[in-house]
């Protein structure tokens, strides 16, 4: 059985980052899609967030962060 993972949120990304600049990933290396979801069992994202990620400025990294911890509010 393996333990439920902690909330991932823009906080902890940035502690994880350290000073490295801009906008932090959500991405914490569990990448297995949930196909009921349509989103990332690790990170909360879809798969086009995802895909887009690399290319995208901070604004919308930080609408994705919006989106990313609000599907995981009960």
């Amino acid at each position: 059985m393996s333990l439920p993972l902690p909330p991932v949120t823009l906080q902890a990304a940035r502690r994880r980052a350290g000073l490295a600049p801009g906008v932090p990933s959500p991405c914490i290396s569990v990448c297995k899609m949930d196909a009921a979801r349509g989103l990332c069992q690790g990170c909360f994202r879809t798969i086009d967030e995802i895909r887009a990620w690399s290319q995208s400025g901070d604004a919308a990294k930080l609408r994705v962060w919006e989106q990313v911890e609000a599907r995981q509010l009960p």
